[in-house]
């Protein structure tokens, strides 16, 4: 398969996965079995497209939350976002200095997908009926940075998928938990990003063509872009379980074809 297609086609699975609660990682993770593996920067980097995605989305909220700082409910959420990201960024760079990275073994990945899958289906019945609030209180976003630090050790637990979930189980709607946990993703990943071009600057160890990580960004963003539009609307009228269902098929199946 020629290097671009194969580019392609991972830049598609990260934006279609990145902010669907079914781990972008655990995908690209997986797809590189049969197309090819890439470097951890390719990966870290076409994240940089879905975030793109993800401000065009809430570019009206973005600049309602920055153009109107100085409102009381702007400044809580805003000190709320900020203090998620902290944690995060902090547990982050403990985690990497404790050697803790992303596994590319197939069964864990598996294992996490299915297990969340099972979690989607457990938390849903539990908070069926129950009116979820729209406000983001200060438990909530301790529990969801803590679902990021969760995502970077464990692959296939899923970002998006981790932090809904938490925010769930505290009482916050799902539109609510959707958009706090991709209004977070923002920082979260662009800084990622940042820290592995870095990184691989000072250690000359970016082999990545330019153009690759170019073309698999664009195609990340525009995938994104679509699939956020969607999941929004979709949450609007739906719950999570078929997420939950899919996951398990999917982590069942890797386990039955791969063992």
């Amino acid at each position: 398969m020629p290097d671009w297609l194969a580019v392609v086609l991972l830049g598609l699975i990260e934006g279609i996965t990145e902010f669907l609660p079914v781990s972008s990682t655990g995908h690209l993770l997986l797809a590189e079995h049969w197309l090819g593996e890439r470097s951890q920067l390719f990966n870290v980097v076409i994240q940089a497209g879905a975030v793109l995605a993800v401000l065009a989305v809430f570019r009206t909220r973005v600049e309602q939350l920055l153009g109107q700082w100085r409102k009381p409910e702007n400044q809580d959420y805003l000190a709320k976002l900020a203090t998620a990201f902290v944690i995060t960024a902090i547990g982050g760079l403990i985690m990497k200095k404790l050697n803790v990275k992303l596994e590319k073994a197939v069964h864990p990945i598996a294992w996490a997908t299915l297990i969340g899958g099972v979690l989607f289906l457990v938390v849903e019945g539990m908070i069926k009926g129950r009116p979820g609030s729209d406000r983001v209180t200060w438990p909530i976003a301790v529990a969801v940075a803590g679902g990021q630090l969760i995502a970077i050790g464990f692959p296939g637990s899923s970002r998006s998928g981790t932090t809904i979930l938490l925010a769930l189980i505290l009482g916050l709607s799902r539109s609510a938990a959707a958009e706090f946990s991709f209004l977070l993703g923002i920082p979260t990943l662009l800084a990622a990003a940042a820290k592995e071009l870095l990184d691989a600057f000072k250690d000359h160890s970016a082999h990545e063509p330019w153009s690759l990580l170019l073309l698999g960004t664009a195609v990340s963003a525009v995938a994104a872009f679509a699939v956020v539009n969607w999941l929004l609307g979709y949450v609007r009228q739906h719950d999570f379980r078929p997420f939950g269902w899919y996951r398990i098929v999917l982590g069942g199946a890797i386990l039955l074809l791969l063992r």
